[in-house]
């Protein structure tokens, strides 16, 4: 799952900026945004799992409306998260003469990419589209 994924990307991040700053093609920045993506995904699955499963659970999905709009919302704001991703590592491209770290860190990111737009497609795509009232769909 991808929340237990970031730490340890976030560790590889660091090491490379740290190692390769001085190189153009180093991702600048991306420790930091990786932090700021655990923060909010965090908060996120903390809604998902205290609010608005408990309630699915509960059978009360026909008011689930207000908690689904508000992840589709969040789940946008992950999908521009991983675009900034990608414009900060040429597309989890690393340089043809990365090292070994550079490369452990962007195979990770595609895992957690991968992880991530799995996560969001079957919530809204088929957990939502099951629970939402008709007029959020």
């Amino acid at each position: 799952m991808h929340r237990e994924q970031l730490p340890e990307l976030i560790r590889l991040a660091r090491r490379v900026e740290q190692v390769h700053g001085e190189r153009e093609t180093c991702p600048h920045g991306l420790a930091d945004h990786l932090t700021a993506m655990a923060q909010e995904l965090e908060s996120h699955m903390r809604k998902e799992e205290l609010v608005l499963f408990p309630m699915i659970a509960r059978g009360h999905g026909a008011m689930s409306g207000m908690p689904i709009s508000v992840m589709r919302s969040e789940h946008e704001e992950h999908g521009q998260a991983l675009q900034r991703l990608y414009a900060l590592t040429d597309n989890i491209t690393p340089p043809r003469d990365a090292c070994t770290t550079w490369r452990a860190l962007y195979t990770g990111l595609r895992a957690f990419r991968d992880d991530l737009m799995a996560h969001i497609h079957t919530e809204n795509n088929i957990l939502f589209e099951r629970f939402a009232p008709a007029d959020i769909h």
